[in-house]
């Protein structure tokens, strides 16, 4: 009799478990395919988002992990910051830091900013760097564009020893600096920029360049400063040749170069339209109203076409030039002191017409 009473209950059991069975294998497959899915979104699913507008991250050289993730973070373009944490410490970024300047691209996974990051697979720049005058102001140039700060740059341009070892002082560096567009990295060091650019200008002072600069009885360093009075006297390139003609003319013949330019950048009042006879008196080498022959060094870095038209100059018999009196940018020549003066005349009244006193 217990027999039979105890087969219902048996039958009962069977059944319970029978029907639990599926119940754990469709909760099970339920949490595989929600599991499967999320783990898919954390790897494959898009979680860059920069709208079309060029969107880079800064990993410091020395940066840790957490200030890496920081910066990615600081950008505003991430959608999913859990995410692509997790996704970081499964591809063991937090061990694989990279300094660089990285481009984020829109639709990005967290699998391929990761990736890209922990390879360290920097994003080049383009270093451009023109309407320069001074070594400071050449510092604070590169320094906006590579990760060394201004004060580490600057004090190489300020190292006589260092600079020395490049073939150039103080008083003419910036003649290494050939105005052009150079691809660099972030990262790249201050050294590492400085020998850039030596090679740069090595490579732009071609054997025909070195050629002309002798003929013309001048060293690649003089070219270059006669090159920036050039460039400080005219903004026209079709001028330029002229221009330098002038200056090798007067080179020739042992006269003061008379240069303006010269005189504002002695005086260092860059705002100076109307050169004074008080300026004139201003006692510095690079006043070449007081002093004969090329300054110590560039009154700025000129660019190519000014360090061309040195090297190519119109052969005339001007000595003389001045600004024409209709504020063109172009310039009236001569080759008398009284055609010079009739030239300047006309000038310096178009300038008290206009009340430009100084």
């Amino acid at each position: 009799m217990a027999q039979e009473v105890n087969r219902p209950i048996q039958r009962r059991k069977k059944k319970q478990k029978s029907m639990l069975l599926p119940g754990l294998i469709v909760l099970f497959l339920f949490l595989f395919v929600s599991f499967s899915y999320y783990a898919y979104q954390i790897v494959y699913t898009a979680n860059v988002e920069t709208k079309d507008r060029d969107t880079y991250v800064l990993i410091p050289t020395g940066a840790t992990y957490a200030e890496a993730m920081d910066s990615l973070e600081a950008t505003g373009v991430i959608i999913d910051k859990l995410s692509l944490r997790f996704m970081s410490k499964l591809m063991d970024y937090d061990e694989l830091v990279k300094p660089g300047r990285y481009k984020l691209e829109h639709g990005w996974s967290n699998r391929q900013l990761i990736g890209v990051l922990r390879l360290g697979q920097q994003t080049p720049l383009n270093l451009t760097f023109a309407n320069i005058r001074l070594r400071s102001q050449l510092a604070e140039k590169l320094a906006a564009n590579v990760e060394p700060g201004e004060e580490e740059i600057d004090s190489l341009l300020n190292n006589q020893a260092y600079l020395a070892s490049l073939g150039f002082d103080t008083t003419n560096i910036v003649s290494m600096f050939i105005p052009n567009t150079y691809e660099v990295y972030w990262t790249t060091t201050a050294p590492e920029l400085m020998e850039r650019m030596k090679k740069e200008y090595d490579k732009f002072w071609t054997p025909e360049r070195k050629a002309k600069a002798d003929k013309l009885g001048l060293s690649q360093q003089e070219v270059s400063t006669l090159a920036s009075i050039v460039q400080a006297e005219t903004i026209k390139n079709d001028e330029k040749s002229r221009v330098a003609g002038v200056y090798l003319n007067r080179l020739d013949k042992d006269m003061l170069l008379q240069a303006d330019p010269t005189v504002v950048f002695a005086v260092g009042d860059f705002t100076i339209r109307r050169v004074l006879n008080a300026h004139l008196t201003y006692d510095s080498p690079y006043n070449t109203y007081k002093y004969k022959g090329l300054p110590p060094g560039p009154i700025n870095v000129p660019n190519i076409s000014s360090i061309d038209a040195v090297l190519n100059p119109e052969q005339h018999s001007y000595l003389y030039f001045c600004a024409k009196e209709d504020f063109s940018g172009y310039h009236a020549f001569a080759t008398t002191v009284a055609e010079h003066q009739a030239n300047a005349r006309r000038f310096h009244q178009a300038l008290n017409e206009r009340n430009i006193l100084r």
